[in-house]
């Protein structure tokens, strides 16, 4: 078979095992042949392309990003995208399609395999972890680890100095990373966007801290707000007139900062990890998930078991539908988050 493989949306840790991982299977095992499309769907409407042989993957499992770049392109959204798509496969002369994407990238291809009848699977990556029936998407374990890493550096400024120190991390509508970095860390308070938080709560937990004479550490995903829904941003980072809050994705712990700082007197600073928690070489965790993912994606080829996805469920690789998997946002579970408020204060 002749088969197209992209990567689309934000790059992250893991998405060189999947593809090393397709091509090793399908070139030894089906006696495959592969075209990479660069930049994600913008490379299909393009036709760009490159080589993606058993030589172009080789020492590729540890490097983070992805050989084929990634841009966040919907080719739905242009009125001859569909059929610019459909022109390129056939140029080609493939079989089948792999993408290898978070909730935007798949979303299209659901599109794609359910209402056009493009042949075609799907793997999921994003750092959020925020696609439903998988445990785990590509990327995720290796942000939480930077996010870790970082909390458990902090901790000693934040004792030397008796600051507040708070930490935006990444997730946009999800709180995975900050619920799991978070608890790992040690934190003392986590805010995620699922459960709006209220500041003198906040500021309460802060002085519990201080009073037990250690500095306390606050965790804050880059979408979560008060409860009054309302913040106040620098000029630089603040939305768009009309724009939703949640879109900024960053600034909010700075706020939180200043606001902690007023309320309660106690110094405090502000780190925003940002693309950090996307670079660098991919944890042990993201090779082994990514090159697993790859390996079934291209089993799910040769069944010819189109609109599918591969998941994570326990320690099994399944296949669910990219209708399904893509209809909504895994959030987190309130019942987890539950179990960290006990460390809060």
């Amino acid at each position: 078979m002749r088969v197209g493989v992209l990567t689309g949306g934000s790059d992250c840790p893991g998405l060189n095992a999947v593809l090393r991982a397709v091509v090793r299977k399908g070139a030894q095992v089906y006696d495959d042949e592969f075209v990479g499309f660069r930049d994600g769907w913008r490379g299909v409407l393009r036709d760009e392309t490159v080589p993606l042989d058993i030589t172009a993957v080789r020492g590729t499992l540890p490097r983070g990003g992805t050989i084929l770049g990634s841009t966040r392109t919907n080719p739905l959204l242009l009125d001859d995208g569909l059929d610019r798509v459909r022109g390129t496969l056939a140029r080609h002369r493939l079989d089948a399609l792999i993408v290898v994407g978070g909730t935007a990238t798949l979303g299209v291809a659901a599109r794609l395999a359910d209402d056009h009848g493009v042949p075609l699977v799907g793997v999921p990556k994003t750092i959020d972890n925020d696609i439903p029936l998988t445990d785990r998407t590509v990327g995720f374990d290796t942000a939480v680890g930077v996010a870790t890493a970082t909390i458990d550096r902090l901790h000693t400024t934040a004792e030397s100095h008796k600051r507040v120190l708070v930490v935006e991390v990444m997730g946009r509508s999800a709180g995975w990373i900050a619920l799991h970095a978070g608890m790992a860390g040690g934190a003392n308070c986590i805010l995620i966007p699922e459960r709006p938080f209220s500041v003198e709560k906040v500021c309460e937990w802060v002085e519990s801290r201080f009073r037990a004479t250690y500095a306390p550490i606050v965790v804050i995903s880059d979408s979560a707000l008060p409860e009054s829904g309302e913040i106040t941003l620098r000029h630089d980072v603040t939305p768009p007139p009309g724009a939703d809050p949640r879109a900024r994705l960053s600034g909010v712990g700075e706020w939180l900062g200043r606001e902690i700082e007023r309320r309660t007197g106690k110094e405090a600073r502000t780190t925003v990890l940002g693309y950090v928690q996307r670079g660098g070489s991919p944890s042990p965790f993201d090779r082994w998930l990514g090159t697993r993912f790859g390996l079934h994606a291209i089993d799910a080829v040769h069944d010819g078991d189109w609109g599918t996805m591969t998941a994570l469920q326990g320690n099994r690789i399944a296949r669910v539908r990219l209708a399904d998997a893509t209809s909504t946002l895994k959030t987190v579970d309130p019942a987890q988050y539950e179990e960290a408020s006990v460390f809060f204060g």
